[in-house]
This record gives C-alpha cells, structure tokens and sequence, in this order.
C-alpha cells in the first residue's frame, strides 16, 4: 500500500480494495478501478478505537460505548474528518470508520499503523462479492497485490452495520 498502491485483501466483512487512506493519489485509483464517483465516500477500516480519535475531530462519546459494545462488524459515520485524503470524505466532511477485530485486516492495520481504505472489491452497481471466487477477473488484476489468506473461504460474511452520529450524540441507522 506503501507508495499509492491498491490491494485486494479480505476484511472483517467481504473481500475489500484497500490503500493508504491518507493518500489522495491511492485513493483516486480505487475510485477508477471502481468505476465510482468520487462523490460517494469510502470507509476506512483501523485496528483501535484510539486511532478514531486521530481521524475525526470531535468524537461523540455515544462513539466509545458502540464501538465497545458491538458485538458484529460496526461503521459508524463521524462528521469532521480529518488526516484523511480529501477525495476519500462524504461532500459534507463525515468519514465512515470500523474498528476491525478479525485477525487479519486487524494486523493489517495495526503494521501499516495508518487507516485503510475498505470497500468491496467490485465495480460500481456491481453485486459485492461475498467471497474471494466471486471477485472478477478485471478486479483482481488492477489491484497491485492480491492477499492470498483466505481465498478458499467461501463463506458468505455480511456487511457491516452502519450508524451515522450526529452533533450533540443524535444516532442515525443507516443499515441494520
């Protein structure tokens, strides 16, 4: 990921594109190999919640107790990014963040020691594959490195829960 690369690799949900969330020129590479405007955000994927604090402005303290509590894959939408590329945030400023507990994507993020991109690795209007033989061809062959942990799981994992927080603590679902 180092340098503006993307990889292919599986999360704590489905098998995500990732980069270096930090860089706008990385960033703008899965938006292209996504075929996705770059006016709708990313989430990032981080090892701790220590590190949100590093990422957003003002954490509501709502934002602890969910993320302590949750007991299944968890994005919660912070306004007031910051330490992020531009072109990753929502119009509005907010970033998408998960906490990730699953042992890989978990060590990637704590060796990288920097947020991740995490989006599902296909194009735009596209199905997301629940696996990694569902990803296609083209996909794999644009990322510059393909993880190979986990390509024989065919388990069908779900997407994360989504809570967006507002000002003064207001939580939003955004998908149960």
């Amino acid at each position: 990921m180092a340098g503006g690369g993307v990889i292919l690799y599986p999360t704590d949900t489905v098998w995500g594109l990732g980069c270096d969330a930090t860089d706008p020129v990385a960033v703008r590479r899965v938006y292209e190999i996504k075929q996705r405007a770059d006016s709708k955000a990313m989430l990032v994927l981080v090892d701790s919640s220590v590190k949100v604090d590093f990422y957003v402005d003002d954490v509501p303290s709502v934002a602890w107790d969910l993320i302590e509590l949750a007991d299944k894959p968890l994005t919660i939408i912070y306004p007031g990014a910051r330490n992020l590329a531009p072109n990753l945030l929502a119009e509005d400023g907010s970033v998408g963040i998960r906490v990730t507990r699953e042992r890989f994507s978990h060590q990637l993020c704590r060796r990288f020691r920097k947020a991740i991109v995490s989006t599902s690795a296909n194009r735009s209007g596209q199905p997301s594959p629940a696996n990694f033989g569902e990803i296609s061809e083209e996909i794999r062959s644009l990322a510059d490195y393909v993880v190979a942990y986990r390509q024989d799981d065919m388990s069908r994992p779900a997407p994360s829960d989504i809570i967006r927080l507002g000002k003064g603590g207001v939580i939003d679902i955004i998908r149960k």
